[in-house]
C-alpha cells in the first residue's frame, strides 16, 4: 500500500509535471463509497480535512478546476494524468463540467491547491423512503423532498441485507427505507442510481 509520504511525493511531482503517470486508483479506491470515507488520522474531530475539497465547479481551465464549497470557500483543484474520476461510472477528468458537484481527495500543496488523486462528480449518498418502484425508476422521499432515481441498465445495482450487489432492483421495498448512492443530474431533483442498499 502506498504510504501517505509516498502519495504526497507522487502527487506533488505529478502536479508539477515530473512524475511517471500511473492510474490514481493505485493510490486508493475510486468506489463511490470512498468519497465519504474517514478523514486521515491526523485530522481532529470536526476540523477540516486538508486532503479533501468539495463544492460546485465554477470554472475549468486546463488541468485546474475551481469549485465553490458549501462553506463559501473557493477550492482550487489541480488534476494530473494520474487523477481518476467517477461520474456514475469510472471516467476521465474530461467528463467534469461547470455546474457539476465535486468531491476531491488528494494532497494539499504549499499554495493551498489540492493535487487530486480522485474526483467524484455529482455524487450523492442519501437515506430515503421508497414511494414507488418501476423497472426504470424509483421514486424516493428524502427529508420531505421527492427525488426520481433513474435505473441505468448495466450500472444500477442493489445490495440486499449486505449481500453482494445484483442488477435486480425488483426486491427494493416500496414503503421501506433505503440508502442510495448515485449521480445527481445538476439543477434537478433527479439522480442516476449507482447502488441501492436495502433490507428485505
Amino acid at each position: 500500500m502506498t504510504s501517505q509520504v509516498d502519495r504526497r511525493q507522487f502527487l506533488t511531482r505529478a502536479a508539477l509535471g515530473g512524475a511517471t503517470i500511473v492510474g490514481a486508483t493505485a493510490l486508493g479506491s475510486l468506489a463511490p463509497e470512498a468519497a465519504f470515507g474517514a478523514t486521515g488520522p491526523s485530522v481532529a474531530p470536526g476540523a477540516p480535512d486538508p486532503a479533501f475539497a468539495e463544492g460546485r465547479i465554477t470554472s475549468i481551465s486546463g488541468s485546474t478546476i475551481i469549485a465553490a464549497g458549501s462553506d463559501g470557500t473557493l477550492n482550487r483543484i489541480q488534476t494530473t494524468g494520474a487523477t481518476s474520476a467517477w461520474k456514475l461510472t469510472p471516467t476521465s477528468v474530461g467528463a467534469a463540467q461547470v455546474g457539476d458537484g465535486l468531491y476531491a481527495r488528494g494532497v494539499r500543496m504549499p499554495d493551498g491547491t489540492l493535487a487530486a488523486d480522485a474526483l467524484w462528480l455529482n455524487i450523492v449518498s442519501l437515506d430515503a423512503h421508497v414511494v414507488t418502484l418501476a423497472s426504470d425508476k424509483v421514486h424516493l422521499d428524502h427529508q420531505g423532498s421527492r427525488i426520481t432515481g433513474h435505473v441505468v441498465k448495466g450500472v444500477s445495482a442493489a445490495v440486499y441485507n449486505g449481500t453482494p450487489a445484483v442488477a435486480d432492483l425488483s426486491l427494493v421495498p416500496v414503503g421501506g427505507h433505503v440508502h442510495v448512492v448515485g449521480a445527481w443530474r445538476p439543477d434537478t431533483a433527479e439522480i442516476d442510481v449507482s447502488t441501492v442498499y436495502a433490507k428485505v
